[in-house]
């Protein structure tokens, strides 16, 4: 019987060590969740010949050009200075794309032959941005249309230039007010948006020889945004939230600006993406950002193709990112929140799916993490969404926890998505949470503008609660909690650990917004139109100095205790790197461990691979040194 019990015994023991090693996480390297993507930016030429893609090349991202007819793969750049940026595809088999010369604070617009493979710069601007606002004019298919500040450092010109012969004509002088224009599929402006600052007009023209009228006026808080003509008469669509909470997908007469009917909408979120065929000239799809992507289909023949896609990828995010002239040919993008993403060839008369490529191939989705929808009542009752991802492994209580607030409140939030970030810090064992607080986008016009006005106030307040919900959650453990984010995000992350001494053990900062003041008296000439809208979110130095004092963390350095790291790259256009510096030195005045590294040519997100995998592993050690995570 005592042989049986210790056979019993040696049993027991080996499947408890068996458990261990099953639950043993693998610490994916760094480099694995950062490098530069393997292959990415796919498209199709209009005649469906070709697809280019970029891809790492003598360092840095090329284009590379593959024939449908033989399979080969030709490279079409050879930079070594300086990536090629977003690119597209012309009528003429030109492909036209941009380049940021970080170091000389110039943007350069490039042309590359199909035939000939070679390139050539077109444009060039110092100190100033390119857009390109159309490229697809099958009357004139050399010609590109694009807005660029060349004349006037505050405003965005359109202008029309010829890629073959370099000629570029002033098309249409901004006054002073534009802010956004529309083309219409010919890449003629029929749509602008103008702004005082506070309200925005809408004007149509239905041809170039007319003047632009007034149609639509609004005040900030509504939007509409254009998405393309209907093709009768002068029609458009549009995503719009005037007379109602939710965005939704219009239809309004571009002549009186009057909303003809409403097509669709979603209960719980507003509609974040229109997909629309130009050459058949109708809506495909809209897009819904509630829990996870939703998609409502508004064509029979592309829900059709979707719902095949959707039998082949089950559980993935699929989403058409290019197309040929005669939607034969599609480039289809697949993701999930734990991979990184996969593009494949679909042809439409075979039915024939032909992989590309991937973003990431050392990423195995097998050993990440789920990216979860969670909700908790803020302490004035108001319900707050975000994402929890827990690290692998059983254990789901008295984690470690990074808390990651976005950046750009009111207009952006954080979706169920791939994000590196995310995986990587729960690869090393960390909760990771992200808040969508009152003033994210994509929750309707009330909750957007309830964080008017709310940066130090309720929007931290929101954060917080979150925070204690995870403690009471008996999911956080209340003495390992660090804070992180970018932007705003930075400024969240400084104010959280000034406002609520003993909730944070350490916080990284990614060019944080430290001085409201100055970050409103700094923005891009460009960005003057919308200043009294951003007084009416954020505050008026005037009128609201005292509330923008008192939540600065320039001001407030003598509240903060607990190590930073924070990192900034020097040409960033929106920081103030001599108060930044001094704020840092104010921080080591008060024996505040602060590690702070200035990157000489980056400018907001750090873009050199080298830097990138630099700034991770500090990350990494700092919040190894200051968590004391055991894994």
């Amino acid at each position: 019987m005592l042989k049986k019990i210790y056979i019993w015994l040696f049993a027991v023991s080996l499947f408890a060590l068996g458990s261990c090693k099953e639950h043993k996480v693998r610490q994916i390297p760094i480099s694995d969740f950062f490098k530069t993507p393997e292959e990415s930016i796919f498209r199709l030429s209009p005649d469906g010949k070709y697809i280019s893609y970029t891809k790492p090349y003598n360092g840095q991202q090329n284009l590379f050009i593959r024939s449908l007819a033989d399979g080969k793969d030709q490279v079409a750049t050879a930079f070594t200075d300086y990536p090629v940026r977003d690119y597209s595809w012309t009528y003429s088999n030109q492909i036209v794309f941009v380049q940021d010369a970080v170091e000389l604070d110039q943007f350069k617009m490039f042309a590359l032959d199909i035939n000939t493979l070679k390139t050539r710069e077109v444009l060039s601007i110092e100190k100033g941005r390119i857009r390109l606002l159309n490229n697809r004019n099958k009357q004139e298919p050399d010609i590109v249309t694009l807005s660029m500040n060349k004349r006037d450092p505050a405003n965005f010109d359109i202008y029309r230039l010829n890629i073959r012969t370099g000629a570029l004509k002033m098309y249409l002088p901004n006054p002073g007010n534009i802010t956004e224009w529309f083309p219409d599929d010919d890449g003629k402006i029929r749509l602008v948006k103008s702004s005082d600052g506070v309200d925005e007009t809408i004007l149509f023209r239905p041809d170039d020889k007319s003047p632009f009228k007034p149609i639509i006026r609004n005040n900030f808080r509504n939007r509409v945004e254009p998405v393309a003509f209907t093709g009768e008469k002068d029609n458009f669509y549009a995503m719009s939230n005037v007379n109602q909470d939710k965005t939704t997908l219009v239809e309004i007469d571009g002549s009186s600006g009057k909303e003809i009917k409403s097509i669709l909408s979603c209960n719980k979120a507003d509609i974040a993406r229109v997909d629309y065929s130009r050459n058949k000239r109708c809506l495909e799809l809209a897009v819904c950002e509630e829990e996870k992507p939703t998609k409502l289909f508004l064509n029979n023949t592309i829900k059709t193709m979707y719902d095949s896609l959707a039998r082949k990828f089950s559980g993935s995010e699929i989403n058409i990112v290019s197309r040929d002239t005669a939607e034969d040919k599609f480039i289809i993008f697949i993701y999930t929140d734990r991979n990184p993403g996969t593009y494949y060839l679909y042809e439409t008369v075979a039915g024939k799916l032909t992989k590309l490529g991937d973003i990431n191939s050392s990423i195995k989705p097998e050993e990440l993490c789920a990216m979860k929808p969670v909700s908790f009542k803020a302490r004035d009752g108001l319900l707050i969404n975000g994402y929890l991802t827990l690290p692998q492994g059983s254990n789901t209580t008295g984690l470690p926890v990074v808390v990651m607030p976005h950046d750009q409140p009111w207009r952006t939030r954080d979706t169920w998505r791939y994000i590196d970030e995310v995986q990587f810090l729960a690869n090393r064992g960390y909760a990771v949470f992200q808040v969508n607080y009152r003033g994210s986008a994509g929750y309707g016009k009330a909750f957007n503008s309830s964080g008017f006005k709310q940066a130090g106030g309720k929007i931290q307040d929101d954060i917080t609660d979150g925070v204690k919900w995870l403690i009471d959650q008996k999911i956080a453990d209340p003495d390992k909690i660090a804070i992180y984010g970018g932007g705003f995000g930075g400024f969240s992350a400084l104010y959280g650990v000034s406002a609520h001494p003993g909730l944070y053990n350490c916080a990284v900062v990614q060019y944080g917004l430290i001085n409201f003041f100055t970050y409103i008296k700094d923005v891009p000439p460009y960005f003057k139109p919308r200043l009294q809208m951003m007084y009416e979110m954020i505050g008026n130095p005037e009128t609201d100095a005292e509330q923008l004092r008192a939540i600065s963390p320039v001001f407030h350095t003598e509240k903060i205790r607990v190590p930073l790291l924070i990192f900034q790259g020097a040409r960033d256009e929106r920081a103030n790197i001599s108060e930044l510096n001094q704020f840092v030195r104010e921080l080591k005045k008060q024996n505040v461990p602060v590690t702070y590294i200035l990157k000489p040519n980056e400018r907001t997100v750090f873009r050199n691979e080298h830097n990138r995998m630099e700034m991770y592993e500090q990350i990494e050690k700092f919040l190894d040194d200051n968590m004391r995570v055991k894994r």
